[in-house]
C-alpha cells in the first residue's frame, strides 16, 4: 500500500474514534441532562435533526450552555463602570507599593476618566467607596515618599520624581471635591470599608447558597450592632467572655511587635475585653493593654499619633486612674516579679495589697511626648493649633492626678518625673494663665486631688524645691533652669542672677544634654531681657552676647533652622534638630530679642568707639559685640541711606546720630521703632531708653572732644544734653573714677578741668610690649583650642588617659555656639559679678 493511502487510513481511524469518543460523551451528557431538565432535552431534538454534524457537537454545546448557567452574569452598566474603575484603583495601589510613580500617575487619570464616564451613575449612587479609601491612603503615601525622600541618601530617578511631584499637586486639588467623603472615611476606616461589603454581598452567587435560619439572623446583627465582630483565622468570629479574658489578654500582648501584626485589631479586641471585664483586677490589666496598644498603633506618615487616638488614650489613662484611686488595694508598679499564674482573678487577701506589673509615669511621659510632637506638626497660624492647645488643660489634669496617686504610694522617682512634666508645662507662663490652668484643673478633678491655686509663685517654687530635695542631678538642674526662667518672666532680675551665679550653671552645662542646653540658652535669653525691663544694659548685653552673638540663635533657642550650606548638615542631623523644636507658644520673639541686644550694644559700643578714638588699632583692640560692628561699618559705607524701613535701620540711624552728638534725632529713631509695644509697659521702656542715650550721649561727646579743650562747664553740659546738673556731675565723676576721662571737677568754678597727659617714651614701649605679649597669649590659644579634639581622638595611656579623652569628649559635645572672644564664660562671670559687687541698681 502506498504511503499515500497509510496516512489517509490512519487520518480516517483516527477520526473515527475521535467521532465515537465524542458519540459516547454526548449520550451521556444527553442523558444526564434528560433527567435534570426538559429544555435540554428540546436542544437535543433541535440536534438531532441537524444530523451527525449536531450530534458531533453536542457535548460541547452541553458544557457552553452549563457554563453560562453556573458563571456567566448579566452585568449592568454601573457593575461595569466601577470594575473599570476598581482595577485601575488596583493597579495604583500595586504601584505605590513598589515605589513606581510613573505608573500610579496613569492609572490616577485612569480611574478619574472612568469617573467621568460614570458622571450620571454617581449622580444617582455617590462615589464609590472604593475610590474615597484609594485618593486618601494616596495622599498619606505621597507625604510618607516626600520625607523618605528628603531624609534618604539616594534619590530616585528624575522620571519618577517629577510624577511623584506632579502627583502630590494633582491629588491635593482632586480630594478637595471630596473633603466630606475624605473626613467620614479617616474617621472610621474600617466601619467605612465593612460598610462598602455589606453592600457588594447579596451579589454575588454564593450568598444565595448559604442558608441562615431567621434566629441566627437576628442574632448576628445585635452582635455586630456595635459596628466590629471580632473575626479570627478562617473567619471564625472569636467569642469573648470571662472565661477566656486572660487568654485573649495574652494572645495580645504575644502579638505585640510582631511583623504582621494589625494593630487596629488587636485595639479593637482590647475594646471589646474592657466591655466584657467586670472585676477591678480584669479592668486594670485590660486598660494596661488598651493603652499600650494605643501608644503602639500606626502613626503613618505624619510621627505622631492622630488627635482622635491621642484623645481615646487619655481617656483609658482618666479610667485606669479612677480605678486605682476607687480600689486602692491595686497597686501598679514597675518592680514587680511576672506573675505565674496570670489566668486567673487575684482579689486582694488579709489586706495586703494586690500589685501588677506596668508603669504609669512611662505613660504620661508618652502621652505627654505625643502631644508636643503634635504641636509640632501643625501650623501655628491656623485654628487647628489652637483647638489643639485647649487638650493641654486636660493633658495636665492628667499628670496632676498621676501626682497624687504617686504621691500616696510614697513612689519618690515617679512623683519627681511627673512633678517635672508638671513644672514644664507652667515655667513660662504669665501669673494670669497658671492661675486660669489650675483652676480649670481643679474644676475637672476631685477635690481630694487638686485645689484652686492663686499663687502661682508659691506654687512654682514649691515644685522646684521638691525636685532640688528628691530628684536626679539632670531634674534638679532643669529644675534650677525653670526657676530662674520664672523669676526673669516676672521681672525678679536679682533673684535669678543670684541663682545662676550659685549654681555654677554655666560652668558645666556643656556637660548636660541637647534639651538641657536649649533650656539654658532660653533662661539666659529671659534673663537679659529682664536686666533690659529693668534698665540695666551692660547686664542685658552680657546675658544675651552668647545667644545673640553668634547667628545661630534660632537653633539655640530651638525655634526654627536657619538655611545651611550645602552639606553642612546631614539629613539625621536635621531629622533630630526639628524633633527639638518647641512648640509655637513657647518660642521668644526673636525680633524683639534683636532689637534689645542692638539697642543694648549701641548703648555701649558708640561711647566705647569714641574713647578709642580715631586710632584703628585701638578700635580693634576694644570690641564689644562684633555683630553689631559690622552692621554699622555696612551701613556706614553704602552710598545712599533712605529712611529707616526696619528694625535695624532704625538702630542704625540711632548709632550714627548719637556718634555725631544729636541725641534728640536718636531718641525719634529709638522710639519710632514698633516693637517696644509688645513688651509690657513699653512707654516706661521708652522714656527709659531716653535717659540712657542721653547719659550715653554725654559721654560720647566728652570722649570724641577731650582733646579739643581744656575746660568745659557743667552747666553748659546739663542744658546741651536736657540733663540734671546733679546727674552731670555724677556722670563725669565716675568717668575720672574709672580712669577713662584724664580731667578733674573744679567745684568752685563749675567746670571739668581736662588734662591733655602724653605718655612717655618708657610708657609707649611698654604699652607697645604688653600688646604684643597679649597677641602671643591669644595665639596660642587659639592653637591649643585647635589641636585639642586631634588630640583627643588619639587612644592614650596611662593614668591621666580617661581625665584626657573625656575633656576632649566635652570639647566636641559643645553645642552652644562659639565663645563671645578669649574666655567667653569668664567675661560673663566677671559681667554678671561686677554688678553683684557694685550693689542693685
Amino acid at each position: 500500500m502506498s504511503r499515500f493511502f497509510r496516512a489517509g487510513e490512519s487520518d480516517s481511524d483516527e477520526s473515527d474514534s475521535d467521532y465515537s469518543d465524542e458519540l459516547t460523551h454526548s449520550e451521556s451528557e444527553d442523558h444526564s441532562d434528560s433527567d435534570s431538565d426538559d429544555s435540554s432535552s428540546d436542544d437535543d431534538d433541535a440536534a438531532k435533526k441537524t444530523g451527525g454534524r449536531g450530534r458531533l457537537f453536542e457535548g460541547s454545546f452541553s458544557d457552553s450552555d452549563s457554563e453560562d448557567d453556573t458563571v456567566r452574569v448579566v452585568r449592568s452598566a454601573k457593575d461595569k463602570r466601577f470594575e473599570e474603575i476598581e482595577q485601575a484603583v488596583t493597579s495604583m495601589i500595586n504601584g505605590q507599593k513598589i515605589n513606581d510613580w510613573v505608573s500610579v500617575q496613569n492609572e490616577f487619570d485612569r480611574a478619574n476618566k472612568g469617573l467621568q464616564k460614570a458622571a450620571g451613575i454617581i449622580a444617582q449612587t455617590g462615589v464609590p467607596k472604593f475610590y474615597i479609601r484609594a485618593v486618601a491612603d494616596l495622599e498619606k503615601s505621597i507625604q510618607a515618599a516626600l520625607e523618605k525622600e528628603k531624609s534618604s541618601s539616594k534619590k530616585m530617578n528624575a522620571s519618577n520624581a517629577k510624577a511623584l511631584n506632579s502627583m502630590k499637586q494633582k491629588v491635593k486639588k482632586n480630594n478637595r471635591l471630596y473633603e466630606k467623603e475624605i473626613q467620614e472615611y479617616e474617621k472610621d476606616p474600617e466601619n467605612y470599608v465593612e460598610e462598602e461589603v455589606v453592600e457588594e454581598k447579596p451579589k454575588a452567587k454564593k450568598a444565595k447558597k448559604v442558608v441562615v435560619s431567621e434566629d441566627e439572623d437576628g442574632s448576628d446583627v445585635e452582635a455586630a450592632d456595635d459596628g466590629f465582630t471580632p473575626v479570627g483565622a478562617g473567619g471564625k468570629s472569636i467569642e469573648l467572655n470571662q472565661e477566656n479574658i486572660y487568654k485573649k489578654l495574652k494572645e495580645v500582648a504575644e502579638a505585640r511587635g510582631k511583623k504582621n501584626t494589625n494593630r487596629e485589631d488587636q485595639v479593637r479586641i482590647l475594646e471589646r475585653l474592657l466591655v466584657v471585664a467586670n472585676s477591678p483586677y480584669q479592668k486594670i490589666r485590660v486598660l494596661l493593654g488598651l493603652t499600650s496598644a494605643q501608644f503602639d498603633f500606626a502613626i503613618g506618615a505624619s510621627g505622631y499619633m492622630s488627635i482622635p487616638l491621642w484623645k481615646n488614650a487619655d481617656k483609658h489613662l482618666n479610667s485606669l486612674l479612677t480605678i486605682l484611686e476607687a480600689n486602692p488595694d491595686y497597686i501598679i508598679k514597675e518592680d514587680v516579679p511576672e506573675e505565674e499564674e496570670t489566668d486567673k482573678d487575684r482579689v486582694p487577701q488579709n489586706g495586703e495589697p494586690v500589685y501588677i506589673q506596668g508603669s504609669l509615669v512611662a505613660f504620661i511621659d508618652r502621652l505627654d511626648d505625643e502631644f508636643t510632637k503634635s504641636l509640632q506638626n501643625i501650623d501655628p497660624h491656623t485654628t487647628d493649633y489652637v483647638d489643639r492647645l485647649k487638650d493641654e488643660v486636660d493633658l495636665y489634669s492628667v499628670i496632676v492626678r498621676s501626682q497624687a496617686y504617686f504621691t500616696r504610694l510614697h513612689l519618690t522617682d515617679s512623683i519627681s518625673r511627673t512633678t517635672m512634666r508638671r513644672l514644664e508645662h507652667l515655667y513660662f507662663k504669665p501669673d494670669v494663665v497658671i492661675v486660669a490652668v489650675e483652676n480649670a484643673t481643679a474644676a475637672l478633678l476631685p477635690a481630694s486631688v487638686a485645689t484652686p491655686n492663686q499663687d502661682s509663685s508659691a506654687l512654682i517654687h514649691d515644685l522646684c524645691v521638691f525636685l532640688y530635695k528628691n530628684a536626679t542631678s539632670l531634674l534638679r538642674t532643669r529644675a534650677m533652669l525653670c526657676h530662674i526662667y520664672h523669676h526673669a518672666l516676672h521681672n525678679r532680675f536679682f533673684v535669678a542672677r543670684d541663682m545662676l551665679l550659685m549654681s555654677h550653671l554655666q560652668e558645666t552645662i556643656h556637660q548636660a544634654d541637647v534639651t538641657t542646653q536649649i533650656l539654658h540658652n532660653r533662661a539666659m535669653v529671659q534673663l537679659g531681657l529682664c536686666a533690659f525691663r529693668e534698665g540695666m544694659i551692660k547686664e542685658a548685653q552680657t546675658c544675651l552676647q552668647d545667644i545673640s552673638g553668634t547667628g545661630r540663635v534660632k537653633e539655640l533657642l530651638a525655634q526654627g533652622l536657619s538655611p545651611q550650606r550645602y552639606g553642612a548638615a546631614t539629613p539625621e542631623q536635621e531629622k533630630l534638630e526639628r524633633q527639638r523644636q518647641l512648640p509655637f507658644h513657647m518660642h521668644i520673639n526673636l525680633e524683639l530679642l534683636e532689637c534689645v541686644y542692638l539697642t543694648c550694644s549701641m548703648l555701649l559700643e558708640i561711647p566705647n568707639m569714641a574713647q578709642a578714638g580715631s586710632n584703628p588699632d585701638n578700635r580693634k583692640k576694644r570690641v564689644i559685640s562684633k555683630p553689631f560692628r559690622r552692621m554699622l561699618d555696612y551701613n556706614s559705607r553704602q552710598v545712599f541711606s533712605g529712611p529707616p524701613e526696619n528694625t535695624r535701620d532704625h538702630i542704625m540711624g540711632a548709632a550714627k546720630a548719637l556718634s555725631n552728638g544729636e541725641w534728640q534725632k536718636s531718641v525719634e529713631l529709638i522710639n519710632a521703632i514698633k516693637i517696644w509695644e509688645l513688651m509690657p509697659e513699653a512707654m516706661k521702656i521708652k522714656e527709659m531708653l531716653g535717659h540712657k542715650i542721653q547719659e550715653e550721649g554725654l559721654r560720647t561727646y566728652l570722649f570724641a572732644n577731650a582733646s579739643h579743650y581744656s575746660s568745659v562747664g557743667l552747666d553748659q553740659l546739663a542744658k546741651m544734653f536736657d540733663l540734671p546738673l546733679a546727674s552731670v556731675i555724677s556722670i563725669v565723676s565716675k568717668m575720672v573714677w574709672n580712669e577713662e576721662l584724664s580731667a578733674s571737677i573744679d567745684q568752685v568754678n563749675n567746670v571739668v578741668v581736662l588734662h591733655h597727659v602724653e605718655p612717655s617714651k618708657v610708657q609707649s614701649l611698654a604699652l607697645a610690649f604688653a600688646e604684643k605679649a597679649a597677641g602671643f597669649v591669644e595665639g596660642n590659644e587659639k592653637l591649643l583650642e585647635l589641636k585639642t579634639p586631634q588630640q583627643a581622638e588619639r587612644p592614650k595611656k596611662g593614668a591621666n588617659a580617661n581625665k584626657e579623652q573625656a575633656t576632649g569628649k566635652q570639647q566636641q559635645q559643645r553645642t552652644m555656639g562659639p565663645r563671645g572672644g578669649r574666655g567667653g564664660r569668664n567675661q560673663f562671670n566677671n559681667g554678671l559679678g561686677n554688678s553683684v559687687r557694685g550693689g542693685r541698681k
